[in-house]
């Protein structure tokens, strides 16, 4: 590749980090390792971080606080890993901004295949649906497609590149209703193979950034038992 693209790896288990960097660095990507999430953060703002993959159990600061921080100035894909394997411990990991979990121990070929899923969508901006026109406009709300910017009334709003994906996939389609099954297979460009609360949580959480009233949506709208939508 022409220029390589930037990974943070933070895990205070080194022979992890160390695992993650070899497979990682092979496929041509540059490698910046931490053991702990204050030097982590330090070289988030040093370098040119594409991709974050955190651990959550760190001493001092954990991985959902270091999410937490990395969100309140940047956007870039985010992939959790974790010994612990509940659905309330991904659904925790998934509501402070990750974009992915993985449980300990994993695959590192699938690791390796999320973090070009993850890239794809964050370099390319392509939700599987591509409008038009650059700039897409509902209600108060303003995407443009190519700057990968949105604004609600008038005011800038940070997405994450899923965030952003699921809001241009529906925005593109006003009035067309969308199930889970559909926004998962068009946003992460992979089949749903079982019932999970992926969707769910990210649609909470981009309510939460581009409604007035996140309890209350009026851009956003459910269809008990069928889906999302979003009207023109």
């Amino acid at each position: 590749m022409a220029e390589q693209i930037e990974i943070l790896v933070v895990d205070d288990d080194k022979e992890i980090a160390n695992l993650v960097e070899i497979y990682l660095s092979s496929t041509g990507y540059k490698i910046h390792k931490a053991y702990n999430a204050v030097d982590g953060l330090a070289l988030l703002q040093k370098y040119d971080i594409k991709l974050a993959i955190i651990d959550v159990m760190m001493p001092q600061i954990d991985g959902i606080e270091m999410c937490r921080r990395i969100r309140t100035c940047r956007n870039i894909p985010i992939i959790i890993l974790s010994a612990k394997s509940a659905d309330v411990d991904k659904i925790l990991g998934l509501s402070v901004g990750a974009d992915d979990y993985m449980i300990k121990p994993f695959n590192p070929m699938e690791l390796l295949a999320r973090v070009k899923s993850q890239l794809r969508r964050y370099l390319e901006l392509n939700p599987g649906v591509v409008p038009d026109s650059n700039m897409i406009e509902v209600q108060d709300v303003v995407i443009d497609t190519k700057k990968h910017r949105v604004t609600v009334d008038g005011r800038d709003v940070v997405l994450t590149p899923i965030e952003f994906n699921i809001l241009q996939l529906l925005a593109s389609h006003p009035g067309r209703v969308f199930s889970t099954d559909e926004i998962y297979e068009n946003v992460w460009n992979e089949k749903l193979y079982e019932a999970n609360n992926t969707v769910m949580v990210h649609m909470r959480r981009l309510r939460e950034k581009v409604e007035k009233n996140p309890r209350s949506p009026q851009l956003i709208k459910t269809v008990w038992g069928v889906g999302y939508k979003i009207e023109g």
